[in-house]
């Protein structure tokens, strides 16, 4: 079956859940329309870079490093936060490398990810009821009737936020922080009290003698542009889509479409049914997309998502990101293993071990089980390799700032210190030092793949 022609605003005759109900059309349409005059974020050129690394690591020559926050926020933005959660997510790419000796592909939750869904779109404390707190990109997170109502104006913020936050990660990336010859430096204050700050270390002083090494034979930043920045690429889940049909361009090199809100979108668990505006959005843009997979998706339905956002089964197009929790993955990952590799669907598999394992804890607080998310990267890791395919990437909710959020890890918070530190505008995220220690697992796993299959295609 043919379908229908795209264009930017097709997906609003389809249906569109996990959307704001906007009290004044008209002004949201006003500032949609406002937006469309807005330069871009990103580029591009920059989008089909990434597409190409992904495509590495769908050939397993590369892996996928996605994290960051859970949602972004207006209250938190500040310099040294988003400085911080870059240097953990390069003390977890220097880690990776390092074991797997492949290439990371390090994409954030930055920059653009201040949309949330949520269970019902309105929400009883007390005997009153307001409209769900959806993100500071739509409402306010305090339970006030004044900022609870969603407003359009609250985009034209997130995206100038956006913007700034995407120019200091470029000036990270490419001015000399990201430099290898910095991995000494790049360990925060407050995790020197984890016993993985010594592997780190350690790991570090090798690196360090390597390129002394290199150095000494004629190789150094001066002369390998690789040793002195890195790539850096923004996400976020395309869940507001009068914004991101705001911040859709037509290239005027090739005359493709690109979101320029940021370079990977993906579509979440609630929106990726049949039909969905929001899969009827993402399968016209060239950028790379993201899909998150749980229990409720059937192997059928999951080849025909597939088949609609990347019909000519280029590799580094799609990302399928699994979210079972940790009690469920060989129920039900398997099977859709099996799935893609019958039809012969050029995919990277990437695991979410975070939003299958959030519970309430006796505190009150929701929380995640450390011990959880590591057993859920560990059966996703066996999974794959018992069906003879390639677990590729991790996607995480964490932070570089010293939260207690997540129970566990060497750093052990309990249940009962949750309260000490729980800052998150939306779900529990991984502190600096529980980010690091994930590291050391997966890179143990890389490490593994890497001694059973030592010879992947080139």
């Amino acid at each position: 079956m043919t379908k229908a022609k795209w264009t930017p605003n097709s997906w609003r005759k389809a249906e569109a859940r996990q959307l704001p109900l906007w009290p004044d059309a008209a002004h949201a349409a006003a500032v949609e329309k406002e937006m469309q005059s807005y330069p871009p974020l990103v580029f591009a050129g920059e989008a089909r870079a990434l597409k190409e690394h992904l495509a590495d690591v769908v050939a397993g020559r590369a892996f996928l490093l996605q994290g960051g926050d859970c949602a972004e926020s207006f209250a938190e933005f500040h310099p040294n936060t988003i400085r911080d959660t870059f240097r953990v997510l390069l003390q977890m790419a220097v880690t990776l490398t390092f074991a797997s000796h492949m290439p990371v592909v390090k994409v954030g939750r930055m920059a653009g990810q201040f949309a949330k869904p949520r269970s019902a779109d309105f929400e009883d404390l007390g005997g009153v009821s307001l409209p769900s707190y959806r993100g500071d990109i739509v409402n306010d997170i305090a339970f006030e009737a004044a900022g609870r109502v969603p407003d359009p104006e609250r985009q034209k913020r997130a995206y100038m936020q956006a913007a700034a936050t995407l120019n200091l990660l470029r000036a990270l990336a490419t001015g000399g922080y990201a430099n290898l010859h910095q991995v000494h430096k790049w360990n925060l204050d407050f995790m020197a009290r984890s016993t993985w700050a010594d592997r780190y270390t350690e790991v570090a002083g090798r690196i360090g003698e390597a390129l002394a090494f290199m150095e000494a034979c004629g190789i150094s930043p001066d002369t390998v542009p690789q040793l002195k920045g890195t790539e850096f690429y923004t996400s976020h889940e395309a869940l507001l889509l009068g914004y991101e049909e705001a911040m859709t361009r037509q290239d005027s090199l090739t005359g493709d479409w690109v979101d320029t809100s940021a370079h990977m979108l993906w579509i979440g668990d609630r929106t990726r049914f049949e039909g969905s505006a929001h899969i009827e959005f993402l399968r016209g843009v060239l950028n790379p997309i993201g899909l998150k997979v749980g229990p409720s998706m059937k192997p059928d339905e999951l080849i025909r998502v597939i088949d609609t956002l990347n019909p000519a089964n280029e590799p580094g197009r799609l990302t399928l990101i699994s979210r079972f929790g940790a009690d469920r993955v060989e129920a039900y990952l398997p099977a859709l293993i099996r799935a893609v590799a019958r039809e012969g669907r050029h995919v990277i598999w990437s695991c979410d071990p975070m939003h299958g394992n959030t519970i309430k804890a006796d505190s009150g607080y929701k929380t995640r089980p450390f011990d959880r998310i590591l057993a859920e990267v560990r059966q996703v890791f066996a999974a794959h390799r018992a069906e003879g395919s390639h677990m590729g990437g991790i996607h995480i909710e964490m932070t570089g700032q010293n939260v207690t959020e997540c129970t566990g890890g060497a750093i052990a918070v309990t249940d009962a210190g949750l309260a000490d530190r729980y800052h998150t505008h939306c779900d529990p995220r991984l502190n600096a030092s529980q980010a690091l220690e994930l590291a050391f697992l997966l890179a143990e796993e890389l490490a593994a793949d890497r001694r059973s299959q030592p010879a992947r295609a080139a």
